[in-house]
């Protein structure tokens, strides 16, 4: 009869559905706007408007179906849809979807290009390719003397 525990409301005994403190945000460039200079971001991006210069994610890069990028971006993820033209340096994985145009550098350590994507460019891959310390030069190298290694 007399209970001094105190009966929990069933509002107080369930967790918030929205995180206080969220660490997953995406920062987005809407079709029809267009920014020139220096991005940086620690958070995934996505892109449909155009960007001339440098952007330079801690996170993943989208380039919408309507999003063009010409200058460089070092990014640890990225998927392509759109244009890109310029230097491209992904420290993961590189998507290139069907209906993507790129064109110029790009160095990444896993690469995905679907068909119907237009994929004009010179590309090193592996992890040292992506950590921007090997240039062409020593990568042609490396690849002749492992041709005479195995006798080709």
């Amino acid at each position: 009869m007399f209970n001094n525990k105190k009966k929990e409301s069933p509002a107080s005994t369930k967790k918030s559905i929205i995180p206080s403190n969220s660490s997953h945000a995406l920062n987005t460039l809407v079709q029809g706007t267009t920014v020139e200079g220096t991005i940086k971001s620690e958070n995934d991006i996505r892109v449909d408007g155009r960007i001339k210069g440098s952007l330079h994610c801690k996170a993943k890069v989208i380039i919408g179906p309507s999003g063009h990028i010409e200058g460089e971006v070092r990014c640890v993820n990225a998927v392509i849809e759109g244009h890109f033209d310029g230097n491209l340096q992904v420290s993961e994985l590189l998507n290139v979807r069907e209906t993507a145009k790129i064109s110029g550098d790009v160095r990444t350590n896993k690469l995905i290009v679907q068909s119907g994507a237009t994929f004009n460019v010179s590309c090193i891959m592996g992890a040292t390719a992506s950590n921007g310390k090997l240039d062409s030069t020593k990568a042609a190298k490396s690849v002749v003397k492992q041709a005479e290694k195995i006798g080709a």
